[in-house]
């Protein structure tokens, strides 16, 4: 059974509810840490090993030591919870089911990093979630946790939620920190950095929903004690949104020691995939990393057992590997089409791009429509070798990382399944009415030679 730090309670009834979450030992972290000094709960964070859940996987701690700290000038924590990739949807379940530990997250965090004012930046669809999010904060302010001089402390913080407007791209830092000063979501070029000039141009902490709330277990148990759950650079737990073909979707909770194929097909976790079905493919880090064959996503090239850590899953580069990313784990059986996922995927990004920057507003809208005319049984051989220099040409000439999110895919689904994307060109009519199948993408691969 996997340790479970940050959904311990979730099965509690009741448990978004302040009385019930203090039953159960809620803000009894705050309190200690309101009794430490910023210096000390940033040594705990930083020794905790933990790393950004939104998808980076930057270490919290040294980022929270670029901060800024001028004479006079007010500092802000900025909570990403604009979840906007596909297959991802682990901090939606801590808004809606445990809003109490991200507040309570936030307020160690605010009081560490001397925000007096922060923020809750949540996406434009998440409708619901807000009213949830500012019910808890009027409790935890009605119980002395929020406001004015928290708990005789002489610290001061105030907690708003805010509405992001439906667009993907505020997920990226800068791009929300614009949309929350009442802008277009565009990207900022960096430097400077928003932990020199971010919110208001002051400086400012943003971070994960999952990761403001992992500093609440952090400070309860020692950030010694956090990093020795876990492995190596992978310390504590994640959330991993598990969905696609399998029995058993949601949000799971893990320690990042089990192994892929025991998260596939344990019952404790995904169930295996329906109706006897082989596994053909996934994506374990959300719709922005590279996808993987069966063979690769299970095994690594050295034939190792693959795990459900950072350095594991990214083991062989993009070549062999993939990311952890921000935990969408999108399982894909023998039945589904690898072309077709990554058309949809390509018309995904090539909507949401904000068209600042020439390779990713017109690079995505060209490889969006190539991939449909090879799904279309429309395409020529030609057109995958264009497919490649396009993704080629928008990785790493963008602002943001929004054009490596797109082109990514589409090298990684060239990479391993480009017999497939061939099938449908020499195949035209076929490829309207039938999949290509598991092929050989479930194969054993070939011991390395020495």
């Amino acid at each position: 059974m996997s340790k479970k730090l940050l959904l311990k309670d979730a099965h509690i009834e009741g448990i978004r509810y302040f009385e019930t979450y203090r039953k159960q030992g809620g803000y009894t972290a705050a309190e200690k840490a309101l009794k430490m000094t910023p210096d000390e709960i940033l040594e705990e964070v930083k020794a905790s090993g933990l790393r950004g859940r939104g998808g980076a996987g930057f270490p919290t701690g040294m980022k929270w030591s670029f901060l800024a700290k001028p004479e006079g000038v007010p500092r802000h924590l900025v909570v990403n919870a604009d979840e906007s990739e596909p297959g991802t949807f682990k901090d939606r379940y801590l808004m809606e089911f445990l809003p109490h530990i991200l507040i309570e997250g936030m307020l160690i965090s605010s009081y560490c990093l001397g925000s007096n004012v922060s923020y809750i930046y949540i996406r434009g669809e998440y409708s619901w979630i807000p009213d949830i999010l500012e019910e808890a904060i009027e409790e935890a302010k009605a119980a002395g946790f929020l406001g004015k001089n928290i708990l005789g402390t002489g610290f001061d913080c105030e907690i708003y939620v805010q509405r992001g407007g439906g667009a993907y791209i505020c997920g990226e830092e800068t791009a929300l920190l614009e949309s929350l000063e009442g802008k277009r979501g565009n990207p900022r070029l960096k430097p400077p950095f928003p932990a020199v000039k971010g919110l208001w141009e002051r400086p400012t902490v943003v971070n994960n929903v999952e990761s403001i709330a992992a500093v609440v277990p952090i400070i309860e148990m020692t950030g010694a004690e956090y990093a020795k759950i876990g492995v190596g650079r992978s310390t504590g737990t994640k959330l991993i949104s598990a969905c696609g073909n399998i029995n058993k979707p949601g949000v799971y909770e893990i320690d990042m020691t089990i192994t892929v194929e025991e998260f596939i097909y344990s019952d404790e976790y995904c169930g295996g995939i329906p109706n006897g079905k082989r596994l053909k493919a996934c994506i374990p880090g959300g719709s922005s990393v590279p996808i993987v064959p069966a063979n690769l996503l299970l095994k690594t090239v050295n034939g190792e057992p693959r795990y459900m850590n950072y350095e594991s899953l990214a083991d062989g580069g993009f070549a062999t590997g993939t990311m952890m990313g921000s935990g969408g784990f999108i399982v894909l059986d023998e039945d589904q089409c690898i072309v077709e996922h990554t058309m949809t995927l390509a018309r995904f990004y090539n909507h949401e791009s904000c068209g600042q920057c020439t390779p990713c507003r017109e690079g995505t809208g060209w490889m969006y429509k190539i991939l449909k005319k090879i799904e279309n049984g429309q395409g020529k051989m030609e057109d995958i070798d264009l497919l490649w220099d396009i993704q080629r040409k928008i990785e790493g000439n963008t602002i943001c990382p929004l054009g490596d999110a797109a082109a990514w895919p589409v090298a990684a689904a060239i990479r391993h399944f480009r017999d497939e994307f061939e099938w449908h060109v020499k195949n035209p009519e076929l490829c309207l009415t039938q999949n290509y199948g598991l092929a050989h993408y479930a194969d054993p691969i070939p011991a390395p030679t020495v």
